[in-house]
């Protein structure tokens, strides 16, 4: 199909429009996803996230879904749906952390990351693929880190803008990805519901079908004077447009530097100083393996402590080099978390960022007098190679394997 000519419609995406690489990344199920990653027992049974008999269902599982119960839902209602499933309060807390250390995933892909709500992110990645090689593989990687880092499941969709992106996660779900390729719009949306375009709903959607459009495919047959006699100039022109996939909205990035980050919740919260310390070298670990991966090197350090009362503090300094290796960022981590510490108060979140971010290609770092000719990084390049072979679980320093 070729998109027809519509007066007073924008043109067709421009080239350099064409050449954008956009993901949406869509947690599944998030909260109910966050409350099973600690309560795995009950895991293959239908469970949402709200009262159990007053108030409204904010997330349900997959197995919950299969019964009807749906997010806005009475607890009334989803009750009567299902009486076996379990209801559990919400925690807001716990949610808004797993959000903030997906966030740090993100940001260590791409600094072009707009979170669109607490379980989801659109990124531009146009300029990101180069250490993954392609689009998929970069998809698959986010999915992957999600998973082994926080414990639950994404889907990614992938297009040339956020539109086509977003209905791309919608078809990828539960826990998977879907690339629509430059010039496969149409054959991708023209087969689907017009229920899956952005902002139809209930109301559009009815309007729609009596229009006799059931399909996206009618709706991008349908002439745009129809469509604007029916909704209005801008809506009539907007769904026009988005029947052909078409939309120039930008991402748009939070302000600030990039940088590369991780985030550890704690099972437990501690403050053994010992525990601590290796707390912090398994997100050292974490950001540094992220730099190299990514081509970077980083001068600015960041360690952001959470306490068991929610106080959260952090400091900065700036290194004195470029590095991209562990025992570098662990160090002075360490020195940030002595300035930091609250004597007696336990510790429930450590996180590490690095920002002042060079391409490593680009950098000159010099090497002190009795640096050795191979060391740390060499290892550590070694134990990246590794673990993209066998799995992230494969290696480990031992003193990470015994405390985890």
């Amino acid at each position: 199909m070729t998109a027809p000519s519509h007066d007073g419609l924008r043109p067709g995406p421009s080239s350099r429009a064409r050449e954008r690489v956009i993901m949406h990344v869509d947690m599944d199920a998030f909260y109910a996803s966050v409350e099973l990653r600690r309560r795995p027992e009950l895991v293959g049974r239908p469970v949402y996230v709200g009262g159990e008999r007053r108030g409204v269902v904010l997330s349900a599982n997959y197995q919950a879904r299969a019964f009807g119960i749906a997010g806005g839902m009475s607890s009334a209602k989803a009750r009567r749906m299902c009486p076996q499933a379990v209801a559990i309060p919400p925690d807001f807390d716990a949610y808004t952390e797993v959000s903030a250390g997906i966030g740090a995933v993100f940001e260590s892909v791409t600094g072009r990351v707009e979170m669109a709500s607490i379980d989801e992110a659109y990124l531009d990645v146009t300029g990101s693929l180069r250490p993954c090689g392609d689009a998929r593989a970069l998809g698959e990687l986010l999915r992957a880190l999600v998973h082994d880092e926080q414990g639950i499941t994404c889907s990614v969709g992938i297009g040339r803008n956020k539109f086509i992106a977003k209905v791309a996660s919608s078809q990828a779900k539960p826990d998977g990805l879907v690339e629509v390729p430059p010039g496969g719009e149409a054959a991708f949306l023209h087969p689907l519901a017009v229920e899956q375009i952005w902002g139809v709903g209930e109301s559009t959607a009815g309007k729609l079908h009596r229009l006799g459009i059931v399909t996206v495919g009618d709706l991008a047959d349908t002439p745009v004077g129809t469509l604007r006699r029916a909704f209005g100039p801008h809506q009539g022109a907007l769904l026009a447009d988005l029947a052909w996939g078409r939309d120039d909205r930008r991402v748009i990035a939070r302000a600030g530097e990039r940088g590369v980050g991780c985030q550890r919740t704690l099972a437990h919260d501690i403050s053994d100083p010992a525990r601590v310390r290796t707390e912090l070298l398994r997100v050292c670990a974490t950001v540094a393996r992220r730099m190299r991966r990514a081509g970077v090197l980083g001068r600015v350090l960041t360690v952001t402590i959470r306490f068991a009362d929610f106080q959260t503090a952090s400091k900065s300094a700036t290194l004195s080099g470029l590095t991209d290796t562990t025992d570098e960022l662990h160090a002075q981590a360490m020195l940030l978390y002595h300035r930091l510490r609250a004597s007696g108060t336990p510790i429930r979140r450590v996180g590490v960022r690095v920002q002042g971010l060079v391409e490593a290609g680009k950098a000159y770092c010099q090497p002190t007098l009795d640096a050795p000719e191979r060391g740390w990084r060499e290892a550590e390049v070694a134990m990246d190679a590794v673990r993209r072979k066998f799995g992230p679980q494969c290696l480990e320093r031992a003193v990470l394997a015994r405390s985890d």
